[in-house]
């Protein structure tokens, strides 16, 4: 059995929203991240992934993205207690909202970072270096 998470990659202006996980975090604590969360059970649903990514970006940072998301990738990990995760990466188009660190449980900052920002910043974890070129690669493709 495995978790579902989203994480969504939200562009703006040559820059991506990026947080900065609260060192409370069983997870990657203190480390950077797109913003994102767990799929909860709903039932029968439709565009369950979507909604669940939505949701997380307004509770977490406070803004909205447009209603079309893009599929940019996909992967599975263990987190420390042995539970299975598959993420699943999506580009978000910014549409309002001045981001800010609303759930501060989650999350301790939020910054707008350029994809050469995030790869030279000490807190940014393997994972998300290739979110961020997998997100740059189809945003360049759409061009």
């Amino acid at each position: 059995m495995f978790y579902v998470n989203v994480e969504g990659a939200v562009f703006r202006n040559n820059k991506w929203l990026i947080i900065e996980r609260s060192v409370k975090e069983g997870h990657a604590g203190g480390l950077l991240s797109l913003v994102g969360g767990t799929v909860e059970n709903e039932g029968e649903s439709i565009d369950i992934l979507e909604r669940t990514l939505r949701r997380e970006l307004f509770e977490e940072v406070g803004v909205k993205v447009k209603e079309k998301v893009e599929y940019v990738r996909n992967t599975s990990f263990k987190l420390d207690d042995g539970s299975e995760v598959i993420d699943i990466v999506f580009l978000c188009e910014f549409e309002e909202g001045e981001p800010f660190a609303k759930s501060p449980e989650e999350v301790d900052a939020v910054y707008w970072l350029t994809a050469d920002e995030i790869a030279a910043h000490p807190q940014t974890p393997i994972w998300l270096s290739d979110s961020i070129k997998a997100a740059e690669k189809l945003l360049k493709s759409k061009v």
